[in-house]
């Protein structure tokens, strides 16, 4: 059974509050105004190796900065997509050349564990602590993670919404894409039947301990250094936060990237049926697609930039 509340907001009126099943959504009067639709024929670039996609991630950015002028909104990626380019940029921020446009980024994240302390080793902002280095955190115009260590996460997560609706919007959205049972994916944490609705701004999902096993062994993997008691807190998390479709839909482009296919064959599928999924003509159709399979929503954006791996498509 659905419900609603409202949360009173100060500059963008309020954000409304929707329950599907176990999923709490949050939208607004500005995100309902976002349209979807069928832009032709999904476009990528094969390049030749994870460097080669962290170099055409950067040089996006760098474009866009180029040409639009005033601040940027960014929305990181985390898992494998994006290292690379992260690499990049702390090597070149700790040679001093990227002072200007790091001044100019307002950094987002674009999902979250929750409830965690701001400090586990095991969050995605102390990841990208980790990956980034405190050279480029300190040259950031704003960073923004999604507060977790909070009594109040409903109230939390919208205002993090506010906060990127009152800087304009997302300029930079960075995705990946997460395979699913039946060739299905996600984006950010929006799992097939979720309950989604494509002028969902933000939602809180509850999560798995499979999905938690997973995301420990991850960080094991990729070097994080865990000490017990944080592994224990990660255990007991209940939800994940994430950006929803408005957010994605909204975003002025988005730099899509997936360079683990070899590691993640089950990709491969769930890109052809994303690519090749032929998008129903009505707004109400598109919305169960894209509950069916959230990684449509590359499909319905227009303007996506995607680079990946000759292994994707094998």
């Amino acid at each position: 059974m659905n419900s609603t509340t409202s949360v009173k907001l100060s500059a963008n009126g309020s954000i409304t509050t929707r329950v599907a099943g176990p999923n709490t959504w949050m939208t607004s009067a500005a995100a309902a105004e976002a349209s979807a639709r069928d832009r032709g024929p999904f476009r990528y670039t094969v390049l030749d190796n994870e460097e080669a996609v962290g170099e055409a991630m950067f040089d996006e950015l760098v474009r866009y900065a180029d040409e639009t002028p005033g601040d940027i909104v960014l929305v990181l990626l985390g898992g494998r997509g994006a290292q690379a380019m992260y690499r990049l940029i702390r090597s070149k921020a700790e040679a001093g050349e990227l002072d200007d446009l790091l001044g100019r980024m307002h950094v987002f994240t674009q999902d979250a564990l929750a409830p965690m302390r701001m400090d586990n080793s095991l969050s995605f902002v102390r990841d990208f602590e980790r990956l980034l280095g405190p050279t480029v955190f300190a040259r950031f115009k704003s960073f923004t993670p999604m507060l977790t260590e909070t009594e109040d996460i409903e109230g939390e997560l919208a205002r993090y919404v506010e906060k990127i609706q009152d800087l304009g919007g997302i300029d930079l959205f960075f995705l990946g894409l997460g395979p699913e049972a039946e060739a299905a994916s996600h984006v950010c944490y929006l799992k097939p039947g979720c309950g989604l609705r494509l002028d969902d701004l933000a939602g809180i999902i509850p999560i798995s301990g499979s999905i938690l096993e997973h995301h420990i062994s991850k960080f094991k993997a990729g070097g994080s250094s865990i000490s017990e008691r944080d592994e224990e807190e990660c255990r007991q998390a209940s939800s994940i936060l994430t950006l929803g479709p408005a957010a994605i839909l909204g975003a002025k482009r988005i730099i899509h990237s997936i360079v683990d296919a070899s590691t993640a064959p089950a990709k491969r599928a769930s890109f052809k049926r994303m690519i090749e999924t032929e998008i129903a003509g009505s707004p109400a159709a598109i919305e169960r697609q894209v509950n069916e399979n959230p990684g449509l929503l590359l499909r319905l954006h227009g303007d996506v930039r995607s680079y990946v791996l000759a292994d994707l498509l094998v």
